[in-house]
């Protein structure tokens, strides 16, 4: 059996990724006989609150190139602001313990998906510990268990944040990006938090649009960044891009990486392969990435001795 594992993190953002998205990819991975982690926004949709971020360095050149009313629908960009935001895990509690029941890996995304996003970075430790108790505590109504991990929305997190996962009891976190599994070190040079698995590969909505690639080519640029053969890789998709219109090119990236040898596993595979007490020590640091507005988390220095 290959060692080559290739972890495909979903993220659920929305009501309707989570009604039409998800379902597909449920199809989508029983043809490849893929593995997967999704994470759940459990709380109430608030899309439309997003409007805001036009304010926001990149966010408009994004915003053109990526078809957003397209992706997620005149409707969802009004939850929050037009029209109420629908409670997810209420609504969808059997659909997400179907995810479950397929045998898949279940985690927190977070509870109100544009306000940890929008909100998190800026905020005190009760804010942030506030917020994901709400989001655990809804995530064991659902499922009848307590998460292990957690994927922060928008890759968007804050030193409470870091502290408050191992509080839960959190067995490790995809909360970032950076290019190898790690454990998170501190402003006080201490480890905090649990092992991070960050997303090693850019998202379809960061590529489509740049350097003439569409969704008809963008599967090729992926495999060409994959094709050397790194032992392993977390690939981040959005149920709502990838469960939706994006569908097609999501298959044939599965088709590709299965070719190059990597299997598709969830993140608590891909842990579970690990020696996490010989992970490498990383400083979390914030900066921005290609095609993406914002600041991110990102993987930074190696804080301990090689």
């Amino acid at each position: 059996m290959t060692s080559k594992l290739l972890a495909l993190k979903i993220d659920v953002d929305t009501w309707r990724g989570t009604r039409e998205g998800v379902p597909r990819l449920l199809e989508i991975l029983k043809r490849h006989q893929g593995g997967a982690t999704f994470l759940f926004s459990v709380g109430p949709d608030h899309t439309g609150r997003a409007i805001t971020r036009v304010f926001r360095k990149g966010f408009l050149q994004k915003v053109s190139r990526t078809s957003v009313v397209e992706h997620y629908g005149l409707r969802t960009l009004l939850y929050g602001t037009l029209l109420p935001g629908p409670d997810i895990g209420r609504r969808e509690a059997a659909l997400l313990r179907q995810v479950r029941d397929a045998g898949y890996e279940v985690g927190i995304h977070c509870w109100d998906h544009i306000r940890w996003q929008d909100h998190v970075a800026a905020q005190s430790a009760e804010w942030t510990r506030r917020e994901m108790q709400r989001a655990a505590k809804r995530f064991e109504e659902v499922f009848g268990f307590a998460a292990r991990t957690h994927g922060a929305a928008g890759w968007q997190m804050n030193a409470a944040a870091y502290d408050c996962e191992r509080e839960l009891g959190l067995l490790y976190a995809s909360d970032g990006r950076g290019s190898h599994p790690f454990l998170p070190v501190g402003d006080d040079g201490q480890i905090c938090g649990v092992p991070q698995l960050p997303t090693t590969l850019p998202t379809l909505d960061e590529l489509i649009g740049i350097d003439g690639l569409t969704a008809d080519n963008v599967d090729q640029h992926l495999l060409a960044l994959t094709a050397d053969g790194q032992e392993s890789q977390v690939y981040t998709l959005h149920a709502e891009l990838e469960g939706m219109r994006l569908a097609e090119t999501f298959e044939r990236l599965l088709a590709g990486w299965q070719a190059q040898g990597y299997r598709l596993v969830s993140c608590r595979e891909l842990y579970d392969s690990l020696d996490v007490s010989s992970l490498p020590q990383h400083r979390v640091v914030y900066g921005e990435i290609p095609g993406r507005s914002g600041q991110l988390a990102l993987q930074g220095p190696r804080a301990d001795r090689a």
